[in-house]
C-alpha cells in the first residue's frame, strides 16, 4: 500500500515525536493540498523547508460532501475547476502530492494487543479481521495503515487508519486530472495534532463543518480519536452540544487511564472560542485554549508560513512541521 498511508514523522514535534514509530519511511511531496467541504488549499515548499506558493480556492456548497462511505465529489466540475486554479497557482504539474482529507473520510483506532504480527504481510489482514465490524463498508474494499506506539504496559499499542478504497480513490483521481501524485493521503487532523507542544493530558477538539474530532494526547501518545457528525452546525452550534460530543474521550482518557485531563486545545469555533471556552473550562476543570493561536511557541513558524497561520491552516501548518 503506497497512498491512503501516514507518512514517518507526521507527529515528530517535540511533544508528540514519541507518539509513533513508523514501520517504513514515507515520502514528503514538496505539494501538500487540503482538501475540505468547502475550499482547496495548497502549499509548495522549496528543497529547503521554506513556504514558496500558497493558494485557496473556494468551492460551491455541495460540492464534495465529505462521507467514509458514499460518494465525496459530488460537483467533480467545480471541484476540478478549483483544483486546477490551485495547482496553476502554485505552478504544480508531474509532482508528487500530499493529500489532507477531511476527517470523516479516514476512521482512527487506537487499539491495545496482547500480540501484534511483526510483518505487514501479516499485520494488515489481522486488522481487517479485528476492525470489520468497526468500518460501514467490506473488509475487501478497505485500505488500511498502522503504526505501534510507545506503551508503558505489556501488549502492543497500534493506531489503525481505515478508508474505503473506492472513496480515497475519489480524491486521488481528482489530484491525477492536474497532472499529480498522492504520494501520501491521511486525514486533516492527524495532520494538525503536530502543533500540538503539550507535554500535560490534553485534549485535541477540532470542528470542521459539521465533523467533530476529538483526540486525547499525552506525553506524545495518541490514547483516544473519535470523529463524529455534530447535531448542529456554524451559530446553531451550543456549548452545551459541543460538550456532549467531546465528553466521551474524555471520560474514557480520566475513568479508564485514570489521569486527569490539564489542557483543551480546541480548533473552529472562531471569533466564538470565547463563547465556547468557559463552559469548556468550568465542566472539565482545566486551561482551555486555541490550537493554533496559543499552542505554536515563538519561532516554531516563520514569516513564509505566516499565510499559513493567518488563514488558520492548521493541516497544512502541521505537515509543515512534521517535515522539519
Amino acid at each position: 500500500m503506497t497512498t491512503a498511508t501516514i507518512p514517518k514523522s507526521i507527529l515528530k514535534v517535540k511533544a508528540i515525536q514519541r507518539m509513533v514509530r513508523w514501520l517504513d519511511a514515507m515520502p514528503h511531496p514538496p505539494i501538500a493540498i487540503e482538501i475540505a467541504w468547502d475550499q482547496i488549499a495548497a502549499v509548495r515548499w522549496s528543497r529547503t523547508g521554506a513556504v514558496e506558493e500558497f493558494a485557496v480556492e473556494p468551492l460551491p456548497a455541495g460540492a464534495i460532501v465529505p462521507s467514509a462511505v458514499g460518494r465525496n465529489i459530488v460537483d467533480s466540475p467545480a471541484a476540478l475547476a478549483a483544483m486546477a486554479r490551485v495547482t496553476n497557482r502554485l505552478h504544480a504539474s508531474d509532482d508528487d502530492a500530499a493529500l489532507l482529507l477531511p476527517d470523516p473520510v479516514i476512521r482512527v483506532f487506537v487499539q491495545r494487543f496482547e500480540e501484534f504480527p511483526q510483518s505487514q504481510k501479516e499485520a494488515v489482514p489481522f486488522l481487517q479481521w479485528r476492525l470489520k465490524k468497526s468500518v460501514p463498508f467490506e473488509v475487501a474494499d478497505t485500505v488500511i495503515s498502522y503504526m505501534r506506539q510507545a506503551t508503558q504496559e505489556n501488549g502492543v499499542d497500534i493506531i489503525a487508519v481505515v478508508g474505503r478504497l473506492r472513496v480515497i480513490r475519489e480524491y486521488e483521481e481528482l489530484a491525477e486530472s492536474v497532472g499529480l501524485r498522492a504520494g501520501v493521503v491521511l486525514s486533516s487532523s492527524l495532520a494538525a495534532l503536530a502543533l500540538l507542544d503539550d507535554r500535560r493530558p490534553t485534549l485535541f477538539t477540532r470542528i470542521s463543518d459539521s465533523a467533530l474530532t476529538t483526540a486525547m494526547v499525552s506525553d506524545g501518545v495518541l490514547c483516544g480519536y473519535r470523529c463524529t457528525e455534530l447535531m448542529a452546525r456554524g451559530a446553531e452550534l451550543t456549548p452545551k452540544l459541543l460538550l456532549d460530543e467531546m465528553y466521551p474521550v474524555a471520560a474514557y482518557y480520566q475513568d479508564t487511564l485514570g489521569a486527569r485531563i490539564e489542557s483543551v486545545c480546541v480548533s473552529g469555533t472562531g471569533k466564538r472560542f470565547p463563547e465556547f471556552s468557559g463552559p469548556i473550562e468550568s465542566e472539565l476543570r482545566c486551561n482551555v485554549r486555541p490550537l493554533l493561536r496559543t499552542s505554536i511557541p515563538d519561532g516554531r513558524i516563520g514569516e513564509d508560513a505566516r499565510p499559513l497561520a493567518e488563514g488558520g491552516r492548521e493541516a497544512l501548518l502541521g505537515w509543515m512541521l512534521s517535515r522539519e
